[in-house]
């Protein structure tokens, strides 16, 4: 066997479609092109365009806006603080941090800004721990087992009543 003797299992390519060579080939004259028109032509860009009719994204409404400065933050539960302190991933003695959670793998996705603490599972020992939000029923599961929580990111202030 030798490199020159290498050939493709038979009828793994297909041979391709060679246009413009005359009539009896079924691609001869106009190559599959028609006649005359833009996309005739050499350089077709035709992404959207729907031939003079007003186009499918500008007859649709739109709706909203995404917010390019919008933070994401890593839900983390405390039942997977639970579980990876059993595991020994995690100390039970030591503070808890953001940077010690990316250790043990809890948190997920590499473009976020922090971590945010839910109430999912539960929390039977003293632990404390500082990260970036938590919600309300997370912060009392732990304080009911006697730990505490701190949160580096302060919670938005409620919407104060308008002055009329």
């Amino acid at each position: 066997m030798e490199l020159n003797n290498l050939r493709d299992n038979p009828g793994s390519r297909l041979k391709f479609k060679r246009l413009g060579r005359g009539i009896g080939s079924g691609k001869g004259k106009t190559s599959g092109k028609g006649h005359k028109g833009q996309s005739a032509r050499e350089g077709v860009a035709l992404n959207g365009f729907e031939g003079g009719q007003l186009p499918i994204y500008r007859r649709l409404p739109k709706r909203g806006f995404k917010n390019i400065f919008r933070k994401e933050y890593a839900p983390v539960n405390l039942g997977a603080i639970t579980k990876a302190i059993a595991e020994g991933r995690l100390s039970g003695t030591d503070a808890i941090t953001e940077v010690t959670l990316k250790d043990a793998g809890l948190m997920r996705g590499s473009k976020v800004e922090g971590v945010r603490l839910l109430a999912g599972g539960e929390i039977t020992q003293v632990i404390h721990v500082t990260v970036s939000g938590a919600s309300v029923a997370a912060i009392a599961a732990v304080e009911a087992a006697g730990g505490t929580v701190t949160t580096t990111v302060p919670a938005k202030a409620a919407a104060e009543p308008k002055a009329a």
